[in-house]
């Protein structure tokens, strides 16, 4: 009791261990059913559901890469007609770009950062739930309309002035410009809470030189997003005005510019590639270190290149514009940016083979995809230094020899990476080993199949071969090489069921894992497999950089938060020192009823702009209802 009589608010002081666990798991509970998996916030809930999300569509993609191998394999193919055949080259680009490559990437953070960080749950945990309702509807969308043959068919980039009201008819390049507003928000939505959450809710301690380097990897990237994004968010929402409102941004008769859609969208769509590949740079940063059984070599270096990084990435996006006609001495400096990026890329490989050479290497299956993702990113970037030449660029910019660069840079550079780290984390997140023998067999087809299908496609280029082409006549030389290819994809694909049944069996019934089954050394293997909804039954002090090798045993906690409503500790910028006790949201169904208003009003809009009026005020009574004080615990002062 305090001196005035009134009852002492409980904290965590208060309890022994098990005491401890069962009122907390009160507090922060989700709870069963299909009530609790409407309106959870917890991070680690909405985390997975965004990985299985991008997952499946990541499988969806592929089956519409192989069909276009299938159609290519041989000339004059009738398997796919153009039509439906561009419908599929756009709803590749578009779903791979959109639906996987950026959300699963920031899915791996919402899950993973809050635990590697030391807090019980992200930050703005109602707008994380939202983010992701959002990210579904607008995948929704998009496969829907395939399903009803009214997909995109303008490619993933839906250059104007072919996606415009001249010559796009109908709604498709509407709902492609739409879908990329709810991809945008979910992105910019999930950023600001990753940014929030890592400068302001670390555990007491973890000063700035001793954020885990995946953490810092998504710090840069979330920043990247949110100065990124917006620009393909006023040029998706401009071709849609054009569209729909009858406006003219780019429309040259009426004082508009084709070429300002190619400006705004690269200025995005090129920082997009290391918004891509960034948070993979941490990811192979992390493993090597732990399967080195060593702290990562060059700690400044690599956080340095990813900075480096993230700032040479807006200077770039002329390199894909380089045969349009622009100033030569603006190409040269867009030459020089894209040669420059390499300079950081190098710091960190050779980083991590330092790593390496001064550790002790155990070739686990999550180790083996860093090395094949190391081998596949030299080549890519090898090439992307070609590409980075005017004269050469002139030649190949419109043929396979780009299609190939490009799947090195991203596949190798991004898809390999995530495959060691599902399997490196897979143990984190379900409390379940997945399986070595299972896993070197989708290393070996996956590695293997990689690159007999993606190589050739640089001869291809080569010799001539557009890219964006449904068919080929019988008299050009690539029907031996493009049968090859179409069998290493099927080859290809076989290595990805491979992995996804290893994934479904593993999660069923595959070996208990244990809390730390890596004897890795960051914050998120302090908790038990899986973490309980809580995270940390106590808020750890850092100490190190490498905590659990740093202070194996115990490590010191911060203790005094409540147990009755879900607290938070708040840490000072830069070297993490408590400042407060915040309040973290409790579960709630707002966030999929604004989701829900939002996505009718986005869809309404496609038909008639006078959605936009109508549909918010079905949005602003729902975020009305979000905001409203609920008399909870978290909202006392």
């Amino acid at each position: 009791m305090t001196k005035d009589g009134k009852p002492t608010k409980p904290t965590d002081l208060m309890f022994g261990d098990e005491d401890l666990d069962r009122r907390l798991a009160q507090t922060w509970m989700t709870p069963d059913g299909i009530w609790g998996a409407l309106t959870t916030v917890d991070h680690k809930i909405i985390g997975r559901r965004y990985i299985a999300t991008a997952f499946i569509f990541l499988a969806m993609g592929g089956l519409l890469a192989l069909a276009m191998r299938l159609q290519l394999a041989r000339p004059e193919a009738r398997f796919i007609g153009p039509d439906r055949y561009n419908q599929i080259f756009t709803m590749h680009g578009t779903n791979m770009m959109f639906l996987f490559a950026v959300p699963v990437m920031e899915a791996m953070a919402v899950y993973l950062v809050p635990l590697m960080v030391g807090t019980r749950n992200i930050a703005f945990p109602r707008l994380n739930a939202f983010s992701y309702w959002i990210f579904l509807a607008g995948g929704l969308l998009l496969w829907v309309s395939f399903a009803l043959d009214t997909a995109p068919d303008v490619g993933w980039f839906a250059y104007v002035p072919l996606s415009g009201p001249q010559y796009g008819a109908g709604k498709r390049a509407d709902i492609w410009a739409q879908m990329i507003t709810f991809t945008e928000v979910s992105a910019l939505a999930v950023a600001v809470e990753i940014v929030v959450t890592v400068f302001k809710q670390r555990a007491p301690g973890m000063s700035l030189d001793r954020i885990p380097l995946f953490v810092w990897s998504m710090v840069v990237t979330a920043f990247l997003v949110i100065m990124a994004m917006p620009a393909i968010m006023l040029a998706s929402s401009s071709l849609i005005l054009d569209r729909l409102v009858g406006t003219h941004f780019y429309n040259p008769a009426e004082g508009g510019d084709a070429l300002l859609w190619q400006h705004l969208f690269w200025f995005f769509g090129h920082p997009e590639v290391y918004i891509i590949f960034l948070p993979a740079v941490g990811m192979v940063s992390t493993i090597v270190a732990t399967f080195s059984r060593r702290p990562a070599f060059g700690y400044l270096p690599l956080v340095m290149a990813l900075i480096a990084t993230g700032v040479l990435a807006f200077g770039l996006w002329v390199h894909h514009m380089f045969v349009v006609g622009l100033p030569k001495l603006g190409e040269s400096f867009f030459t020089a940016s894209s040669m420059a990026i390499a300079i950081p890329a190098g710091v960190q490989i050779f980083c991590w083979l330092a790593t390496l050479w001064g550790g002790q290497p155990v070739l686990k299956t999550p180790m083996l995809f860093v090395l094949g993702f190391i081998v596949t990113f030299v080549i890519g970037g090898l090439t992307g230094v070609m590409v980075a030449s005017v004269p050469f660029d002139t030649q190949v910019h419109d043929t396979y020899f780009v299609v190939a660069h490009f799947h090195y840079v991203l596949v190798g550079g991004a898809v390999f990476p995530l495959l060691g780290a599902i399997y490196y984390w897979f143990p984190k997140m379900t409390g379940r080993m997945m399986s070595e023998t299972l896993g070197r067999w989708a290393f070996g087809l996956i590695f293997g199949a990689f690159n007999l299908t993606f190589f050739p496609m640089h001869i291809l280029g080569l010799e001539g071969m557009p890219r964006r082409i449904y068919t080929y006549q019988p008299e050009m030389p690539w029907a031996g090489m493009n049968m090859f290819v179409s069998l290493s994809a099927v080859v290809l694909s076989l290595g990805f069921l491979v992995f996804f049944i290893d994934v479904i069996r593993s999660a069923r019934s595959g070996r208990i894992a244990g809390e730390n089954p890596w004897n890795a050394s960051t914050l998120e293997w302090a908790t038990p497999s899986p973490p309980p909804c809580f995270n940390f039954r106590r808020i750890p002090v850092v100490g190190a950089r490498d905590p659990l090798w740093a202070q194996p045993g115990e490590l010191a906690v911060a203790a005094g938060l409540r147990t009755d409503r879900r607290e938070l500790i708040v840490s000072s910028v830069v070297e993490a020192q408590a400042e407060a006790r915040e309040s973290s949201p409790r579960n709630s169904i707002w966030p999929l009823l604004a989701a829900l208003a939002t996505t009718v009003m986005l869809i309404w809009s496609i038909f008639s702009p006078w959605a936009v009026i109508w549909g918010s005020i079905p949005i602003g009574i729902t975020l009305t209802g979000w905001f409203w004080p609920k008399q909870t615990p978290e909202d006392e002062s």
